[in-house]
């Protein structure tokens, strides 16, 4: 009979580290839970690569979407939560950086390199096209025709 309450009290102790990391939904207002679920798929974790906040295990973006929900708590809407977190963070935390000089080549940067590339291979086709095959002197054609058929002759 101890065996079991000694099993079943370290069975919970072996299962407190993997609860210890969940964030904590706020079951209060499903309202706001939903809306910070949404905004946070839209802004990068800070420390993790290529994660959204929403998806994130890092101590930080569970702080973030805390932050989050305390902000829209206190009533303020999804523009001015983005507003605080890139006033904090700047548009690195944004998955959809703002069209700026600043983020100009980030946005133009794909169109300009397509845009490179194909002048590239035109003006590389263009110059293959106006090739023109060597011209060869009879003289230097006898003598190739020679020279391979004194290779055939040894073979």
């Amino acid at each position: 009979m101890k065996h079991r309450y000694l099993i079943a009290l370290l069975c919970g102790f072996l299962a407190l580290p993997g609860h210890a990391g969940e964030a904590q939904p706020n079951a209060e207002n499903p309202e706001i839970e939903q809306r910070m679920n949404k905004l946070a798929e839209d802004l990068r974790c800070l420390v993790c690569q290529n994660e959204s906040l929403a998806g994130s295990r890092a101590d930080l973006a569970a702080d973030l979407r805390r932050e989050i929900r305390e902000q829209m708590q206190a009533g303020k809407n999804d523009q001015q939560v983005i507003d605080y977190l890139t006033s904090r963070y700047g548009d690195f935390v944004l998955y959809k950086p703002p069209f700026r000089a600043a983020t100009l080549l980030l946005w133009l940067g794909p169109a300009l390199f397509i845009a490179i590339g194909g002048i590239v291979w035109f003006v590389t086709l263009r110059r293959r096209r106006n090739l023109q095959a060597p011209q060869i002197d009879e003289a230097a054609r006898r003598q190739a025709a020679r020279l391979l058929a004194e290779n055939e002759d040894k073979q």
